[in-house]
């Protein structure tokens, strides 16, 4: 989680949403990424996906098994694509009380009737991955803040 941590830091200081991934498989190398929706002008491009694809297109298969570690909690989209690449086990930080599908809003990666369950430990280094997304989105609302009459002298 850690790693997954140094990941969402780049995002933060590219000005994306600090979300940050690691997909550890048995046989395979450490896979990282981190959110690149803005600056890819991509709405798929969640830290997660873009970890599953990196595998995938690096080992040659689209099932990955292993463990996703995950800074924020997957979006539906993103637990959707863990059932698909048949992850074993995901671990995340923060939960999301507004989109989270590992359980917040909605619980996607344990549906029954799906043909594969996904097993999900959350809220490790839960207060470090909260810290650095309040971080980030406390500085967007001071930069939308209208400069004050009184300010501008």
């Amino acid at each position: 989680m850690r790693q997954a941590l140094e990941a969402a830091e780049a995002a933060f200081s590219e000005g994306e949403v600090p979300v940050g991934s690691v997909l550890v498989c048995a046989d395979a190398p450490v896979f990282t990424a981190y959110n690149l929706k803005e600056r890819r002008h991509d709405p798929t491009a969640h830290a997660e996906i873009r970890v599953l694809r990196e595998a995938a297109e690096a080992l040659g298969r689209w099932r990955l098994g292993g463990t996703l570690y995950v800074t924020l909690e997957p979006c539906a989209m993103c637990a959707g694509a863990l059932i698909q690449a048949r992850i074993h086990r995901l671990v995340y930080g923060a939960a999301d009380p507004k989109a989270g599908a590992c359980g917040s809003v909605m619980e996607v990666a344990r549906e029954p009737r799906f043909n594969h369950q996904v097993e999900v430990i959350g809220g490790v280094l839960a207060g470090e991955s909260e810290q650095l997304l309040q971080r980030f989105f406390g500085r967007l609302r001071e930069r939308a803040q209208p400069v004050k009459a009184a300010d501008r002298k």
